[in-house]
């Protein structure tokens, strides 16, 4: 009998000191992660089977890029209205992937309502919308991060009493396992688990710049930094297929600059796919493969940059008629 109460004591403090170490802030996952980097080199834990180091010179960049050969996404004479109100009437295109694929118009042309509808946030009326061969349009919204699709918004929607370092690890909900009580316990499977999933997120945070931060409140963080918050938790998911609505919205040059270095970082590192909706159109022109028009819920044109730029249609809609 005192051998089986000495067993329950000895398991229940190692319990409360596992919380202890958790509560008081105890960076395991960080200390087992954080080894030194040389100039030239940043470890990047995309991949969910292997910690990448990737050289970021000239030769490495045009490595990882993607043949754009593939649909892997397609949008098929989607239509969407509010009531009698037409949203979106109609609209066709498609996004190869390992593309920068990105949607302009003016305001209340339709962009957010069509990252709504391929993110499952609207349901349209009529249409497809594929995706690896599913159709989105009838896949549950709560299922749709798990087939390999990840958004930012326009208006920024963190966990703002959160720090960076918890709003990062939610989006890795998706890839976890361990159930409930295991992770109370937090011990075996589930603090392993635990210690990977921090490794990622870790390295998600080191290629964003976001290190003095990562413990920060992220509703007390400068505008800025919150899209950048964002953007990391949209890569914790691991995507296949990246929507960002507005990520440079509101920002400074400096702050622009940053944001679309990242953005290329993540298409030419990765190869991951990205359908953008951005205001500057300077920067569509120089960082979009191709580029597709909406005004008033219909799709105006549809191409590559240089040809969308001389398109009469697209420039009556921004300027109207000389």
């Amino acid at each position: 009998m005192m051998f089986k109460t000495s067993k329950v004591n000895w398991i229940g403090t190692l319990f409360l000191f596992s919380r202890f170490l958790v509560i008081f802030g105890f960076d395991l996952p960080r200390v087992i992660y954080c080894d030194s980097f040389t100039p030239n080199r940043r470890r990047i834990s995309f991949s969910l089977t292997a910690v990448a180091e990737i050289e970021f010179n000239a030769e490495q960049s045009s490595v990882a890029r993607v043949t754009q050969d593939t649909i892997l996404l397609k949008v098929d004479e989607v239509s969407l209205s509010f009531g009698g109100t037409a949203v979106l009437t109609n609209i066709d295109f498609n996004v190869n992937e390992g593309e920068i694929r990105a949607i302009i118009g003016p305001n209340g042309a339709g962009k957010t309502s069509m990252l709504n509808c391929i993110s499952g946030f609207y349901r349209p009326q009529s249409g497809r919308i594929n995706f690896k061969d599913e159709d989105l349009t009838q896949v549950p919204t709560h299922k749709i991060a798990s087939l390999g699709i990840a958004r930012t918004f326009q208006n920024i929607a963190l966990y703002t009493g959160l720090s960076t370092l918890d709003n990062l690890m939610a989006a890795r909900h998706v890839h976890m396992k361990q159930n409930s009580l295991s992770s109370a316990i937090y011990w075996g499977r589930s603090q392993k688990e635990e210690i990977y999933h921090r490794e990622i997120v870790e390295g998600i945070i080191d290629f964003l710049e976001i290190e003095h931060i990562r413990k920060a409140v992220v509703g007390a963080l400068p505008y800025g930094l919150r899209k950048r918050v964002e953007l990391g938790r949209a890569l914790a998911l691991e995507p296949d297929l990246l929507l960002l609505d507005e990520p440079m919205a509101g920002m400074n040059i400096e702050e622009k600059e940053d944001m679309a270095r990242f953005i290329l970082d993540i298409h030419e590192l990765r190869g991951t796919t990205i359908v953008l909706i951005e205001h500057d159109m300077g920067l569509v022109m120089d960082i979009s493969d191709r580029v597709v028009v909406l005004d008033f819920g219909v799709m105006i044109a549809d191409g590559y940059p240089d040809d969308i730029r001389n398109d009469s249609n697209v420039i009556y809609a921004y300027l109207g008629k000389p």
